[in-house]
């Protein structure tokens, strides 16, 4: 009878450090609740669309300060930070949230994803610095696939206008810029890849 009840203590002090999602539990890779704080590689759920998210320079920029989508499917792009100020350990679908790099951009003055308006490809998504940046806040959405583990990214601005949907936009030298769209079809569908630091890391642009 003692060795049935250390047996029983033994398997709960064991699985009760075990990762578990919950329901709205956004979850990486692995099937693990993503961490508040947390660091990943954002990859795209489907393949042959690219590859991971990274900074990079574009037009007149003199700084690597644009948010874009690696056009090689093979690169996971740079390490991300997802936060949210709320004192939780996990990240759930529809928290508002700060995401940014984790690694800045040796010019610029911080990592953070930002949106900025009047640009030529319109709502642009920059790192932080910009004067005429849109105040909001981020937020992740299962995408609408059963058979898909995938969430589309939103920016949500404070003025209560509707939340937008990260997307794509292709410019004149096919490169894949991230902007903010209106329309639900054009959101792009990603998954979070925890970063392991014993794999190595490798930080290169577009």
């Amino acid at each position: 009878m003692k060795s049935t009840l250390f047996a029983l203590f033994l398997l709960c002090a064991l699985t009760s450090y075990l990762p578990s999602a919950t329901a709205g539990d956004v979850v990486d890779t692995d099937g693990n609740p993503v961490e508040n704080g947390g660091t990943y590689f954002v990859l795209p759920t489907i393949i042959l669309n690219g590859g991971g998210i990274e900074y990079a320079t574009f037009g007149n920029e003199t700084c690597p300060v644009t948010v874009a989508q690696s056009r090689d499917q093979f690169c996971k792009g740079f390490p991300i930070t997802i936060s949210s100020p709320a004192r939780i350990r996990h990240i759930s679908e529809g928290l508002s949230l700060n995401i940014g790099f984790t690694f800045a951009s040796p010019c610029s003055p911080a990592s953070e994803w930002t949106i900025v308006k009047d640009q030529p490809e319109g709502l642009a998504v920059k790192l932080t610095g910009f004067k005429n940046t849109v105040p909001g806040v981020f937020t992740l959405k299962r995408v609408p696939a059963d058979e898909i583990i995938g969430y589309n990214i939103l920016f949500c601005p404070l003025d209560n206008n509707p939340c937008g949907y990260v997307a794509v936009h292709f410019d004149q030298f096919r490169n894949r810029r991230l902007v903010v769209s209106e329309v639900q079809e054009d959101g792009l569908w990603v998954m979070f890849q925890k970063l392991s630091y014993a794999s190595g890391l490798t930080l290169s642009s577009a």
